[in-house]
């Protein structure tokens, strides 16, 4: 053996060097691809339940106003650009009648109270399920929200802290 083939075999790496370290590469990858996957899933409930919160601020501010809930049959006509929550500037203008999660956001009002309602994370209805507002309540699965029980406010009044998480 001359001494510069045994400099050039010292040079490189072994296939069995490039494969444990493309091992440990695989590895981290996956583990971080997975946190960023539950991260990603607990950010967009959390973005359902703000857009939740934005409309029923709306909803409560139109009942301090008017002295009445308006009549809303659906969340679509809710967002809607000719609503009178969007005319009022009482929520923003654009806002997406569909959860972050691709399903439609359900709701409805009457004079005398209303109701929101997100079906939540379908991949994780155990940590992720509904989130539904009324009047002074908050519910839903998530350490962040309110807890589903308590008293449940008067039909002719909302509750003075009714966009407020208790």
């Amino acid at each position: 053996m001359t001494p510069t083939s045994a400099l050039r075999r010292d040079r490189g790496f072994s296939l069995l060097e490039l494969l444990v370290a493309m091992m440990i590469i695989a590895v981290l990858g996956t583990l971080g691809f997975s946190q960023f996957r539950k991260h990603s899933a607990q950010a967009r409930y959390l973005k359902a339940g703000d857009d939740l919160k934005i409309v029923a601020e709306g909803l409560d501010q139109y009942y301090l106003k008017h002295g009445r809930f308006p009549d809303f049959g659906s969340f679509d006509a809710m967002v809607d650009g000719n609503s009178s929550l969007v005319k009022e500037s009482l929520i923003k203008v654009g806002m997406s009648a569909q959860d972050p999660f691709g399903q439609p956001y359900e709701g409805k009002s009457s004079r005398a109270t209303y109701e929101l309602k997100c079906a939540g994370d379908p991949n994780n209805q155990e940590d992720s399920g509904p989130i539904i507002r009324t009047p002074g309540q908050v519910a839903g699965s998530s350490p962040v929200s309110a807890p589903a029980g308590g008293a449940a406010p008067k039909a002719d009044a909302p509750a003075a802290d009714a966009g407020a998480k208790k």
